[in-house]
């Protein structure tokens, strides 16, 4: 379904997620990372419905909407093999009815089950473009998309991780829902991929109440955001004013850090809560260091956004050796803990 939405112009929108997700105390984790246990809330978008849950959903409501409206008759998207974008860009599509090709980094050897899994129960088809880096990925989605025209097909290119000025506005609504729901919000933190979803919520909550954890997808994460922020209102928003922490990166986007490791196990003993290894749990080892150096006080509300990702764990090799380990017993499998 399509409907239209939000003033200016009347911009078309497909239904995809379900709304407004819920927020959640998480009292067990606030205390273990040194917050009050009313400190801590988390906003669960990755129950937001559609293919598995996840931010993406929010952004593509606008991309999808757009490109039916056009006339699209099949979706093409990039990522890395593992990506949460196209696996919801292929749930998308096979909600919507339309063909999707996903054109992914790296070749049939990069990875296996995950995302990669229900890309396939989807529907999606796969182009692998090799391990040539954005370029290369951005250079076989135009060729894709340009076959695919030569064939009589109306293809629509949906940007990298749905983040565009378009995809961006799913998280100026989500800015405004998330105030609904608790007003005396004084930071949520997210973890910054492709940048929209921090660029939305920058536009709906001002800078000074967003801290974004950068997960490595950009070389220049505070210029994208920046960018993105200032194509959804006209205002110019100085990369220098938002807050972005570096400190999570570790060895590259694909590889899991200790602290990643550290924050999926904290999250997952305190709460029940599970996390990926390349951007929540980033995002929430960024969280406990914010809360270590003062830059999160207790005494004040702070939301997590859990942006989803949870197929992503089951396509990490690392992360699945690093949690299977957790089951080795020495001795006595009913010993204290």
């Amino acid at each position: 379904m399509v409907t239209k939405s939000m003033g200016d112009g009347q911009q078309p929108r497909a239904t995809l997620g379900s709304y407004p997700t819920p927020l959640e105390p998480m009292p067990r984790l606030a205390r273990a990372i040194g917050l009050g246990a009313d400190d801590l809330w988390v906003k669960r978008d990755d129950l937001i419905g559609l293919g598995g849950g996840g931010n993406k959903v929010r952004k593509l409501e606008w991309t999808c909407g757009t490109a039916l409206a056009d006339g699209a008759t099949v979706l093409v998207t990039t990522g890395a093999p593992q990506s949460n974008h196209a696996r919801l860009t292929a749930a998308a599509g096979a909600r919507l009815g339309i063909d999707v090709v996903l054109v992914l980094s790296g070749g049939p050897e990069s990875s296996e089950g995950g995302n990669l899994t229900l890309d396939g129960l989807f529907g999606a088809r796969v182009v692998w473009a090799g391990e040539g880096g954005k370029e290369e990925l951005a250079s076989t989605a135009r060729h894709v998309v340009g076959t695919l025209r030569d064939r009589g097909a109306v293809p629509a290119l949906i940007p990298f991780g749905g983040s565009s000025v378009l995809g961006a506005r799913g998280y100026v609504e989500a800015g405004q829902e998330l105030l609904t729901q608790t007003p005396d919000l004084a930071c949520v933190v997210v973890a910054l991929g492709s940048g929209g979803t921090m660029a939305g919520l920058v536009e709906a909550l001002g800078p000074e109440r967003v801290l974004g954890v950068h997960c490595g997808a950009l070389d220049d994460p505070a210029r994208v955001v920046s960018d993105l922020a200032f194509g959804l209102s006209g205002t110019h928003c100085p990369p220098e004013s938002l807050r972005i922490r570096h400190d999570q990166v570790g060895d590259g986007y694909p590889v899991l850090t200790e602290a990643s490791m550290t924050a999926l196990t904290l999250a997952a003993r305190t709460e029940g809560m599970v996390l990926d290894p390349i951007y929540t749990g980033r995002a929430m080892a960024g969280l406990t260091a914010a809360v270590a150096s003062g830059e999160i006080t207790p005494g004040r509300r702070t939301v997590f956004l859990h942006s989803g990702g949870l197929p992503g764990l089951f396509g990490h090799r690392e992360a699945l050796a690093r949690a299977a380990e957790e089951l080795a017993v020495d001795g006595d499998p009913l010993r204290a803990s």
